[in-house]
């Protein structure tokens, strides 16, 4: 029987969490680029479905955004598919929540399955990959993609800055930095003024930009993930306490960064007492519309598993690499 969420039993929401595997054998990205990035990160691990997922953070007493790239159309590589991930996370509704992907590539094809994903399949935010999609956000090709979104009023996530994806191979697997500077995204909020963006991850080497767009406008917020906060630049903790308490969010970028390690580094962070659970669970619930029946029901295991328990990724990913 499909559980309700207990927001008040939640202890955060982690915003960034990858689904690896349709658990059927098929996985995210060609075999070189995972085997790549394990090795960027120091976390050798079986690619995760959502099921494991879903058990992963049940322990934690988290919630999890979770979603695949679909990067097919530069890599050759099909994603897994939106749909059954949505699907399954259903079966897992007290603990995660569906976004999906969707490259602005596929054109018109695009814009008519996010109205399905969302009115249909329960879909409640979409992300996108400027690195692996190859595009600039600020293209005007992804411009119907937006205004759908917009329209359905769901979150769009944005990865930005520093990517752990074809790190280390010859010509880094083809990935170009470029296109994930987050200035472009100004143009994004500026064009589409109630679209919700997040921009993921510490903008390594973009900080001040990423600050930027997100202090001028609305609705544009900072996910931290894939960088543990031992390494955050004091810019980002500065605004993190003060313009910006109200628009930055947990995430870690499991399994490539576990949550306990990343939950672990933000407990020595100067952020101030009353802003530290805002950034770990209370701006996402706002920013995501969540709703959840009050249960009794779950788990009473504790964030931050001993080392025994933890999975072999926990124990080696590296703590500064965003994907």
């Amino acid at each position: 029987m499909t559980r309700s969420m207990d927001l008040d039993a939640l202890v955060a929401v982690d915003m960034h969490v990858h689904i690896e595997s349709d658990g059927h054998g098929h996985t995210d990205m060609p075999d070189e680029f995972r085997e790549a990035a394990q090795r960027h990160f120091g976390a050798a691990h079986t690619p995760l479905d959502v099921t494991a997922v879903a058990e992963h953070y049940r322990q934690r007493r988290m919630a999890a955004v979770v979603f695949t790239v679909d990067h097919e159309s530069t890599t050759g590589h099909p994603p897994i598919s939106n749909r059954d991930i949505a699907a399954q996370a259903a079966e897992h509704a007290d603990v995660l929540i569906p976004f999906a992907s969707l490259d602005p590539a596929r054109g018109e094809e695009a814009v008519r399955e996010a109205r399905t994903l969302v009115e249909d399949h329960g879909v409640k935010g979409f992300k996108f990959h400027p690195n692996l999609q190859a595009f600039f956000p600020n293209d005007r090709v992804a411009y119907p993609l937006y205004e759908q979104i917009q329209e359905l009023g769901v979150p769009a996530l944005f990865h930005t800055g520093q990517s752990g994806i074809g790190a280390g191979m010859p010509g880094s697997g083809g990935i170009r930095l470029k296109y994930s500077n987050p200035l472009a995204l100004d143009d994004v909020a500026v064009d589409f003024p109630d679209l919700k963006i997040i921009m993921a991850h510490p903008s390594f080497p973009w900080q001040d930009e990423a600050l930027a767009v997100a202090s001028r406008h609305t609705h544009v917020y900072i996910d931290l993930s894939g960088w543990s906060p031992k390494y955050f630049p004091p810019s980002l903790v500065q605004y993190a306490n003060t313009l910006l308490r109200d628009k930055v969010l947990f995430g870690s970028d499991f399994p490539l960064l576990p949550p306990d390690r990343w939950i672990a580094d933000f407990a020595k962070l100067d952020i101030k007492p009353e802003v530290r659970p805002r950034i770990m669970k209370d701006n996402a619930i706002e920013l995501l519309q969540l709703t959840g029946a009050r249960s009794d029901d779950l788990p009473a295991t504790q964030p931050g598993a001993s080392a025994a328990s933890s999975s072999s990724s926990e124990a080696l990913a590296s703590d500064r690499a965003s994907t």
